[in-house]
């Protein structure tokens, strides 16, 4: 996929390592509910930093609604370890440098320090996408749409 990912859309299963360096896939995120996929463009820089810990800090909402928040941007995974580290984040960070994920989910930004654009997406165990979220300057309004929709995923 090269195009924007959009609503509806079935993603590709893709593996990259966490913060750990573990290697996670897509489908082994998808086994235990819907996950929130969320790209940002730097760790432990100020907007990404904001977002993250909104996540983090909803994290009780979301285990009720049986979803997963993970993080990824083009960040290496020493950068994503020092990220989580710091501000207790209690989710996986995928570190994607080559920028192959980000070029599936149509979130690559042009020539740029920060390569990655700021987008979410809650896919389904199906690796259906329920929901897109793109703004890169409201930072809340990631975890607080996600939230929504896997909150309705979990009702209905």
């Amino acid at each position: 996929m090269t195009a924007r990912v959009a609503v509806g859309d079935t993603v590709e299963d893709f593996t990259l390592p966490d913060e750990t360096g573990t290697p996670l896939s897509l489908s082994e995120l998808l086994r235990d509910g819907p996950v929130v996929l969320f790209f940002y463009p730097a760790a432990l820089t100020p907007g990404c930093t904001a977002e993250a810990c909104h996540f983090r800090d909803l994290a009780a909402e979301f285990d009720a609604a049986g979803a997963r928040p993970v993080g990824i941007s083009g960040d290496e995974v020493d950068r994503q370890r020092e990220f989580t580290e710091r501000h207790t984040l209690g989710f996986p960070l995928l570190a994607d440098p080559e920028g192959v994920v980000r070029g599936r989910f149509g979130v690559t930004r042009g020539f740029s320090l920060a390569p990655t654009k700021r987008a979410t997406f809650v896919i389904g165990k199906d690796r259906t996408v329920v929901e897109v979220v793109r703004s890169e300057f409201r930072m809340s309004a990631h975890a607080d749409r996600a939230l929504a929709a896997v909150q309705r995923l979990a009702t209905g």
